[in-house]
């Protein structure tokens, strides 16, 4: 397991965990999965998306060459397919610190959302 995968602390994200993380809407990540065939999350007895940290980290590279290198579809596919045959270490470098980048902002909704709700209980017993 990389370093990087080890800084997610669950086995499983849900899809709007894996949205806030990736900083993706949940039906791009959907749409994604469809166009995809390397990306496929279990799902748990409701239907519901159970992304792996490996998930999470294939996205993260997706986005960068969709949004970041504005690769077509296809180009990303069959990029993703050539780096399969050959990977890049660098490439991967860079995965591996956007997703340390990508689990801090997560963390750090957290603790807003947290500290927002904390205020709101404090200015309700005023």
């Amino acid at each position: 397991m990389s370093e990087t995968l080890s800084t997610l602390s669950k086995p499983y994200y849900s899809i709007s965990e894996v949205s806030s993380i990736t900083q993706v809407k949940p039906h791009v990540l959907r749409y994604w999965e469809s166009q995809f065939s390397m990306l496929r999350p279990r799902k748990n007895r409701a239907g519901n998306r159970m992304y792996r940290p490996q998930d999470i980290e294939f996205l993260l590279y997706l986005k960068e060459l969709l949004y970041a290198r504005r690769f077509t579809i296809e180009g990303a596919k069959k990029k993703i397919l050539d780096e399969r045959r050959d990977p890049d270490p660098e490439v991967k470098g860079q995965l591996q610190t956007d997703l340390k980048d990508a689990e801090k902002r997560r963390l750090l909704g957290e603790v807003r959302l947290g500290l927002e709700s904390l205020l709101e209980a404090l200015k309700s017993t005023s």
